[in-house]
């Protein structure tokens, strides 16, 4: 099995930890690891550097972990928390020359014509971010000679995807997996699952629920991000947690 190296860029909810005029215990933490940008990834696999979702901190993001390059960027699904910071791929645009390849479901392509119209114009304004999409659906498909595997899920009625990269799996926004799709997640060293709160929510997993679905996985190691303040802080929510199931947090590095 080939292996990837993963970067969390972020791992907090649409809103971030800290949220904006929360006073909570979480939110005033000291700890870094309280400290989380809206959820994305840096993948390095079988020689790709790909980028998982680039919502409003894609910026800081790339520029705190000194991102020169991109292969591509895979979109897990349509929400401004995830899309938000995609007209930054100038930047790229205006330093490799080309367009940046993006992968997304159809109905994604769709929202980012209505969102950045500007983007698909017929004739676009001079420095108006470079795309070229590609639009894939639940089954593998290649990024030139390397395979990706998409994982289905559902974000409340929103269908997802999260995606396989050899010996690591990456779930965001998510709140069930339908029962075929664990097949995909067999044999893993990392699987990385969402999970905003305890009890029930209406589009992410819980806690309960994200730890229930990394049991039944079984990963070597299983990881939770798009963590809320409503969750503890990240010293005390490690210590609630099975061995091999650990909060993530921004900067960590899995290989």
């Amino acid at each position: 099995m080939k292996k990837a190296r993963l970067t969390f860029l972020g791992t907090g909810t649409s809103q971030g930890v800290p949220m904006i005029g929360c006073g909570c215990e979480v939110c005033r933490s000291s700890d870094h690891r309280d400290k989380r940008l809206r959820s994305s990834v840096l993948v390095d696999y079988d020689g790709l550097k790909l980028l998982v979702d680039a919502g409003p901190d894609f910026r800081q993001q790339m520029l705190r972990e000194d991102v020169s390059h991109l292969d591509a960027i895979l979109l897990t699904h349509n929400h401004k928390d995830h899309t938000g910071g995609l007209d930054d791929i100038r930047a790229f645009n205006y330093l490799e020359k080309r367009a940046t390849e993006i992968y997304c479901e159809p109905y994604v392509e769709e929202s980012l014509r209505l969102e950045y119209g500007y983007a698909f114009a017929e004739k676009k304004y001079p420095g108006a971010p470079e795309w070229n999409v590609n639009n894939i659906d639940d089954k593998p498909f290649r990024i030139g000679s390397t395979e990706i595997i998409p994982i289905r899920g559902r974000h409340y009625k929103l269908p997802v995807l999260g995606y396989r990269f050899g010996n690591i799996a990456y779930c965001t926004d998510m709140n069930h997996i339908p029962e075929e799709e664990f097949a995909k997640l067999q044999n893993l060293d990392h699987f990385i699952i969402n999970c905003v709160r305890y009890g029930r929510h209406i589009s992410h997993f819980s806690l309960e629920g994200a730890v229930e679905t990394a049991l039944k996985v079984g990963a070597k190691h299983s990881w939770l991000t798009h963590l809320s303040h409503q969750l503890p802080r990240h010293a005390v929510l490690e210590k609630e947690l099975p061995p091999e199931i650990l909060p993530a947090y921004d900067g960590l590095v899995l290989e």
